[in-house]
């Protein structure tokens, strides 16, 4: 199928919406963890967790601010400085995409979704006790992205929890021992497995033939 700019246009918004969330292919599960300074504590699944530098330790997530419906993640961010993101694993999938339900303010998803709240050290903001890999950050800077109407959020890693067993000697993390998912448009979900690794790509070394 073949689909112009024209064509895509002309689609019903919900064909639309699905089918340009999912070209993308499939992103990275994640739950950020955001507390407010009333202690409210706010859960919600995101699917746009990108790496932004190794040295400091930077991710960004992109949020889409509406005058229509609070944001209360960004809001929690904005006042409390931290948040955390969690993967989720195959057996949290039900739950984690229900956080994405429009729960009010006073409502806490880690309470209505069946999560646990986990604290570590003088980090305020919760981690998810149920996810395997997660990671404490600081809020550093929110960048406006004019031309979709949307914010990247940025933060440095203050904590990172990995687990031993999916952790190699040189650092790589194997995703499929830590079981984390991955999402393709709004509500599809996949495992991931490793199929294959490589050395650091070099043009003096050459491609072995198959």
């Amino acid at each position: 199928m073949y689909l112009s700019a024209s064509n895509i246009k002309k689609m019903s918004r919900v064909k639309r919406l699905n089918i340009i969330n999912s070209v993308s292919g499939v992103k990275p599960g994640n739950l950020i963890g955001t507390k407010d300074q009333n202690s409210q504590t706010n859960l919600a699944i995101i699917s746009s967790v990108v790496h932004l530098g190794s040295n400091p330790p930077y991710l960004g997530f992109i949020l889409r601010p509406d005058q229509n419906v609070r944001r209360h993640t960004y809001e929690n961010i904005l006042e409390n400085g931290l948040f955390t993101i969690n993967h989720i694993t195959s057996n949290l999938i039900e739950q984690a995409h229900y956080t994405s339900a429009k729960f009010e303010k006073n409502i806490s998803e880690f309470k209505k979704c069946g999560f646990t709240e986990e604290y570590i050290e003088d980090f305020s903001t919760p981690f998810v006790k149920e996810s395997k890999l997660k990671m404490g950050l600081i809020h550093e800077e929110s960048v406006t992205i004019k031309s979709s109407g949307t914010l990247m959020v940025i933060g440095r890693i203050l904590h990172l929890i990995v687990p031993d067993t999916a952790l190699s000697e040189e650092g790589h993390i194997d995703l499929n021992i830590a079981d984390s998912v991955g999402i393709s448009g709004l509500n599809s979900y996949y495992a991931l497995d490793k199929i294959g690794q490589f050395p650091f790509a070099r043009v003096d070394i050459e491609k072995k033939p198959n």
